[in-house]
C-alpha cells in the first residue's frame, strides 16, 4: 500500500512539475516546420503548424482523406494508421432507411519541432515509451494498461475497419505498452452534449466522454524508412529513434490518430537533439458536416462541431481535449518537450 501511494505521489509531483515547466515554452506558428532550419531554433521554443490559414475558422484545418495521399504523400505514408488503410463502409439511417455508405474522413495534421539540450546518446528513449510518461503529459486524461485481447477493434462497426492486416494491435516490433484512455468532457460541454442529444431522435447519442485505445512503440532507424523520415522532418542527420503512438480505437468523433516523435542529432550543435513531432487525427466527415444543422438552431449555434473541435466555441474550456484540438495538441507537445528537457 505504501509503495502504491508513494508511486501515485511521485506521478502527481512529476506531472505538476512537467506542467509548470511546460509553461516556459513558447509556441511559434510557422507555415512549414520542415522549412525551419535547426540552427534557427531557439531554446524553450516550439515551432508549430496545423496548416490553418485562419485561426478563427476551420479554413485549411482539415483535408479530405482521399486528397491527403495526393497533396501530402509523405504525411500520408508515415501518419496513415497502417500501410494501405482506406476509408471503410458503415451503416447509417438515411430518410428512415438503413444504408451502407462510405465512412468518409478528414484529417487534422500538425507538425512541431523543438530542441533538447542533450545529444541523442544521452536520451533514454525507453523511459519515454511507457505508460507513466503518457500519464505525465495530461492529468485530465486517465490511462490504464490493457492486454491485446481487451482491445475494442472489431467490437464496433466504425472501428472494425481499423484492424491491422499485417499484425495484431499491441503486438509486434517495438511495442512497449497497450493503453486504454478515458477523458470526461469539461466545463459546459457536457451540458451542450445533453442539449444535442435531445434533438438526435433515432440517431446515435453523443457521449460526454472520449474513450480511446492505443499502442506505444519504440522504433530504431532499422525499423523505419529512415530516408523517408528525413524527408518528412527536413533534417538530414541520422534518425536516433522514433516513438510512435497509434490510436486505433476511438468511441466517437475521430476514427484514428497517430503521433510520431522523431529524434535526430542537431546538425548545428552535436550536443543537442532536434525532436520533430507530427500528429494526425482522422475526424468523421459526417461530424464536420453537422455545421448547417447546428447553425440553424439558436440553442446549438455555439456547438457547431468544427468550431468546437478547433477551439473557437464559447463551450471550449481548459487545457485538455475540451479546449479544442489546436490547444490540446500544443499543450501536449509543450508537456512532452518539458519532460524531455528535464531528462
Amino acid at each position: 500500500m505504501w509503495i502504491r501511494r508513494s508511486a501515485a505521489a511521485l506521478l502527481v509531483l512529476s506531472t505538476t512539475v512537467a506542467l509548470a515547466v511546460a509553461q516556459d515554452y513558447q509556441v511559434v506558428k510557422v507555415a512549414s516546420v520542415a522549412a525551419v532550419a535547426p540552427e534557427g531554433l531557439k531554446p524553450k521554443t516550439i515551432v508549430f503548424t496545423d496548416h490553418r490559414t485562419d485561426d478563427t475558422s476551420d479554413q485549411g484545418a482539415f483535408i479530405h482523406f482521399s486528397e491527403w495521399s495526393q497533396a501530402r504523400p509523405n504525411e500520408y505514408k508515415f501518419l496513415n494508421l497502417f500501410p494501405g488503410f482506406k476509408e471503410g463502409m458503415i451503416h447509417k439511417v438515411i430518410d428512415g432507411t438503413k444504408r451502407e455508405v462510405k465512412d468518409e474522413l478528414q484529417m487534422y495534421v500538425t507538425e512541431a519541432r523543438f530542441i533538447v539540450s542533450r545529444p541523442p546518446s544521452d536520451i533514454d528513449l525507453k523511459s519515454y515509451a511507457t505508460l507513466p510518461f503518457i500519464r505525465s503529459i495530461d492529468p485530465a486524461v486517465k490511462h490504464e494498461a490493457i492486454a491485446p485481447s481487451d482491445i475494442s477493434v472489431m467490437k464496433d462497426e466504425r472501428a472494425a475497419n481499423n484492424k491491422n492486416p499485417e499484425r495484431a494491435w499491441c503486438e509486434g516490433t517495438g511495442v512497449t505498452a497497450c493503453i486504454r484512455s478515458h477523458y470526461k468532457l469539461e466545463g459546459k460541454l457536457p451540458i451542450g452534449v445533453a442539449l444535442a442529444n435531445k434533438l438526435r431522435e433515432g440517431e446515435r447519442k453523443i457521449s460526454d466522454s472520449i474513450d480511446f485505445e492505443s499502442e506505444l512503440r519504440l522504433l530504431s532507424a532499422a525499423d523505419v524508412d529512415e530516408e523517408g523520415l528525413k524527408t518528412l522532418t527536413g533534417v538530414t542527420t541520422p534518425v536516433a529513434g522514433v516513438i510512435e503512438q497509434n490510436m486505433f480505437y476511438v468511441n466517437q468523433v475521430m476514427r484514428f490518430g497517430k503521433l510520431l516523435a522523431v529524434f535526430q542529432q542537431n546538425p548545428a550543435d552535436v550536443k543537442s537533439t532536434v525532436v520533430t513531432v507530427v500528429i494526425a487525427l482522422a475526424v468523421s466527415s459526417s461530424t464536420l458536416e453537422m455545421k448547417r444543422k447546428y447553425q440553424s438552431m439558436p440553442v446549438l449555434r455555439n456547438l457547431v462541431p468544427s468550431q468546437v473541435l478547433l477551439g473557437n466555441s464559447s463551450f471550449n474550456t481548459g487545457n485538455s481535449i475540451s479546449a479544442g484540438l489546436p490547444s490540446y495538441v500544443r499543450n501536449r507537445i509543450k508537456a512532452i518537450a518539458a519532460v524531455l528537457d528535464r531528462g
